[in-house]
């Protein structure tokens, strides 16, 4: 069986090791905001996942599941420092001071390895997303996130950002996928050194099935013996981000393991990625972004 031991790790920010795969606590696992009751089911899917290996897990304040993550950690009998935990912050953006602490008691622990601010889209001016960027930077200096990062950032909220960031990000973590490959915005992030992670890096198989990706996925995956879901997480490694995906399942979870013990050819890369370019497809915040956002 692939052990933690077999993902590898990838350097990010001041020197943090970092899991490239990584198990998510939202999407299907969010709760509604008020439900109080620790989810047993929750907390179960979580033991798995760390059991399986994925000791990258990501969390947030706004999937209302930092309880459970809290709990399933404890539970585990994994060492805390063998662990990489993110949360993000969002609801309560306007008191980081608070929203950390708020995380932490939840997540029962005393820092988090990365601690992200989960969209930019409550910031009224350039000013207030610097101001917000200025508090998160607090927070690691109070030594209770190892790294700070982003999230669902563009290239033009980066770069105001960074006008006056003391640290910059670590991360930027987005929607990524073939469908949705953002143009410049990975090269813009090697140049500045902000990693890339990327979520629903499945979502050709899942949320957009039907879209011209679906025969080379097949295709590539009889030729390694995986399926097209391996496939489609394997190219987001290749394009140097860190994936995170989620499952209720065990066998699921194992087979997703799969995706470290093959690579695509650079060729095969590119077919994806110039296929996916010919398709466009954004599964959240849709709101908030233009209807093509591929630029």
């Amino acid at each position: 069986m692939t052990s933690a031991a077999d993902i590898p790790n990838v350097k990010v920010g001041g020197n943090a090791s970092v899991p490239v795969l990584a198990y998510g606590t939202g999407t299907a696992w969010s709760k509604q905001t008020g439900e109080s009751d620790i989810s047993r089911e929750v907390v179960e899917a979580i033991k798995t996942a760390i059991k399986l290996g994925y000791h990258h897990l990501d969390g947030a304040e706004v999937y209302n599941t930092e309880p459970e993550l809290g709990v399933a950690i404890k539970e585990s009998g994994v060492p805390r420092e063998k662990l990489f935990v993110v949360t993000k912050v969002y609801p309560n953006i306007d008191d980081i001071p608070n929203a950390i602490e708020q995380s932490l008691k939840k997540l029962q622990l005393d820092y988090v390895d990365l601690y992200l601010i989960h969209a930019p889209f409550k910031a009224k001016s350039d000013k207030e997303l610097q101001d917000t960027w200025a508090a998160i930077e607090k927070v690691k200096e109070a030594g209770k996130a190892k790294e700070i990062g982003v999230s669902n950032y563009t290239k033009a909220h980066l770069e105001t950002t960074l006008k006056t960031a003391k640290i910059p990000p670590a991360i930027n973590q987005i929607e990524f996928h073939p469908y949705l490959q953002h143009g410049d915005l990975l090269d813009y992030h090697k140049e500045k050194g902000i990693a890339t992670s990327a979520y629903g890096p499945l979502t050709p198989v899942t949320r957009a099935t039907g879209g011209p990706l679906d025969p080379v996925l097949a295709g590539l995956a009889k030729k390694y013996a995986v399926t097209p879901g391996d496939v489609a997480l394997r190219w987001a490694l290749e394009r140097g981000a860190i994936a995170i995906t989620t499952s209720s399942k065990e066998a699921r979870l194992t087979e997703y393991l799969r995706t470290v013990k093959f690579n695509l050819t650079p060729q095969e890369v590119e077919q994806i990625s110039e296929l996916g370019n010919q398709h466009h497809f954004r599964g959240f915040w849709k709101d908030k972004f233009a209807a093509d956002d591929r630029t």
